[in-house]
């Protein structure tokens, strides 16, 4: 809530609103019995917040982690009502999540599991009520577990009240790579108005499914991708990588070292390259005060959530540095869920070409109503993607 408390300085929006937006709906906990492989019985506990639903239907994953608690999942449904208005879509902000290590089920007892977690929510999903979706450790698979025993409770078939779910289930064309589309656009929106070339120098840290897809894109649109990094370590080269080649020496190798033409670096060495974009897309809080002075890109797209810690945004703010921030950058993926919820309920499947001419319009649009809040309030773009978010819900509350 730090962040909502700085923007409600930046814009005066009102006390009462303002106090709305720090409470939920309201947040479920349930207990989740399980009969486990060996003929015993396991209670789990699960969790559902609904922060607001002003601009349509709760919108937010579902986590399995062993340290998931009910206060985590209340802070990402409130970010989850920010990212939905920051889109612009119709949809409001929930999380949900079962304090698990999936690693230690067996693939019935997760499946046992994950239709528990419906039977005892029912009555709170629905396609125009709540609409979950997956998250970390979360599958398509797990969804169509989900949606089978949601029709089952329900009898409704429209597969909408799950969305991420698999392309032959009623999953959206376009899924899988959205998050690193939706976070080209955003750049590619905003690239002449922070002063970058048009062909740019780009360092990727984190190389899983949105650091590989953000890698093709970028290259595929004319920019030199230079440096990526995983979580052992990053190879460099100055004329550019030919990723589908180094995508494919993972596959082989599982590892980034060694790839032809490249040197290795580690992924402090990495952050610190100089470059004309920075892509942090793997983990919270690899910028820090300690190293953002070192930092020598000339802008940033968040495509991890929290990569960069408030003491670093306001460094490389003075710095003249602009970060594009996660609420904006990353919005891709719930976009695109909520271009499969929306397919769904028309009975309709959108090209992938179609997705992504949808999913540009709508964060080209976003993108340039944030940067021109900044202009107008001296502010970084972290605090005018918030106040956009404000601004769309507050409209709705009229």
């Amino acid at each position: 809530m730090a962040q909502l408390d700085k923007v409600a300085k930046l814009k005066d929006f009102g006390n009462e609103f303002v106090e709305r937006m720090r409470h939920p709906d309201r947040d479920i906990r349930i207990s989740i019995p399980v009969k486990m492989d060996d003929g015993s019985l396991k209670i789990f506990e699960g969790y559902r917040v609904e922060h607001n639903d002003i601009r349509g239907p709760y919108k937010g994953g579902i986590r399995y982690h062993a340290d998931t608690e009910i206060n985590e999942v209340k802070a990402l449904a409130f970010w989850m009502t920010i990212k939905c208005a920051v889109a612009g879509i119709p949809m409001g902000g929930g999380k949900g999540g079962i304090t698990v290590d999936p690693k230690n089920l067996s693939k019935g007892e997760l499946e046992r599991l994950s239709r528990g977690w419906v039977q005892k929510l029912v009555n709170n999903l629905g396609p125009t009520k709540d609409v979950p979706a997956p998250d970390v450790n979360t599958t398509p698979e797990i969804m169509s577990w989900m949606v089978d025993e949601y029709e089952k409770l329900t009898g409704d078939k429209t597969g909408a009240t799950f969305t991420g779910k698999p392309i032959e289930n009623g999953g959206s064309e376009g899924r899988g790579a959205a998050t690193g589309m939706g976070g080209f656009y955003v750049f590619d929106a905003l690239r002449a108005d922070l002063g970058l070339p048009e062909k740019c120098k780009v360092v990727i840290q984190g190389f899983g499914n949105v650091g590989s897809n953000a890698a093709e894109i970028f290259e595929a649109h004319g920019h030199i991708v230079m440096a990526v990094s995983d979580s052992k370590g990053g190879i460099y080269n100055e004329n550019g990588l030919d990723i589908k080649k180094l995508i494919q020496h993972k596959k082989d190798t599982g590892s980034l070292s060694g790839f032809t033409g490249a040197r290795d670096l580690t992924n402090e060495e990495l952050l610190e390259t100089p470059c004309d974009l920075l892509v942090p897309a793997a983990f919270e809080n690899v910028i820090t005060d300690q190293n953002a002075p070192k930092l020598r890109a000339k802008a940033l797209l968040e495509l991890a959530n929290g990569p960069v810690t408030p003491e670093a945004d306001e460094i490389l703010f003075k710095a003249g540095v602009p970060v594009i921030p996660d609420v904006l950058a990353n919005s891709g993926g719930v976009t695109v869920s909520y271009f499969e919820w929306d397919q769904n309920l028309k009975n309709e499947k959108w090209s992938e070409a179609d997705v992504n001419a949808k999913l540009k319009t709508i964060l080209d649009d976003s993108s340039k109503k944030i940067f021109t809040t900044s202009k107008e309030l001296n502010t970084n773009l972290r605090n005018s993607a918030f106040i956009l978010a404000l601004e769309r819900i507050k409209e709705k509350m009229k």
